[in-house]
């Protein structure tokens, strides 16, 4: 099996250690370099290119928003998970408009970071529950002017894939949105494939980023 390799940038050494030993310690997952600052994970991710960099917002020398462009910008085929203490609607939409893939809260359980990792790994988004709920609210509230402005391709999804496409932005799995919309995975996977192509992205992380530009969701 592969291991996702990881790159943890953290700049408190008891809470860095405990992340490495927690990543470590699935069978699918290598910490391959730490960072202590913002430039640091810059340079590591250039030198190195990881999988996944878990990124602190609160950082010295370059903060991790700043630290998520950068790297996006110089290894695009790398993933970002934000891993913060920040429960802010400001924190959150400037990590994803930066291009982060993930957002959770340092208070969420060992579990769910874990689930985090390999979700972002697999070109997926993942955001802790109470954040991503605020994208739903977010689309609900400005989806009125934003279908009127017509981004790209969105006049030619369906109400499904519409439907399917908010609730995926949300960070839902395939599981997830067919449990909620009592149809198959395969469909929904199915569905989710059309919503892509017709865009013309390739990732989840893409439609993420789609729906903030294009104002269907509001950074």
């Amino acid at each position: 099996m592969t291991s996702i390799r990881v790159l943890l940038v953290e700049d408190h050494n008891v809470v860095r250690d405990g992340l490495r030993l927690l990543l470590n310690a699935q069978s699918d997952m290598e910490v391959i370099a730490e960072a202590i600052t913002g430039r640091e994970a810059v340079a590591f991710a250039r030198n190195d290119y990881p999988d996944i960099v878990v990124l602190d917002i609160s950082m010295p020398d370059l903060d991790g928003i700043q630290a998520t462009g950068l790297i996006r910008v110089e290894c695009p085929r790398t993933q970002i998970l934000i891993l913060t203490m920040h429960e802010s609607d400001a924190y959150f939409f400037r990590a994803l408009e930066a291009g982060a893939a993930g957002y959770i809260l340092k208070k969420a359980a060992s579990e769910e970071l874990i689930n985090a990792v390999r979700a972002v790994a697999k070109g997926e988004a993942f955001f802790y529950p109470s954040l991503a709920r605020k994208l739903l609210d977010n689309y609900l509230e400005h989806s009125g002017s934003a279908t009127s402005v017509g981004p790209p391709g969105y006049e030619e999804l369906s109400d499904r894939e519409r439907e399917i496409m908010f609730l995926i932005v949300r960070g839902l799995s395939n599981q997830e949105v067919a449990e909620k919309l009592v149809i198959s995975p395969s469909t929904v996977q199915t569905h989710r494939t059309h919503i892509l192509q017709k865009l013309g992205l390739e990732t989840t992380i893409d439609l993420v980023r789609y729906a903030i530009r294009y104002g269907l969701i509001e950074a």
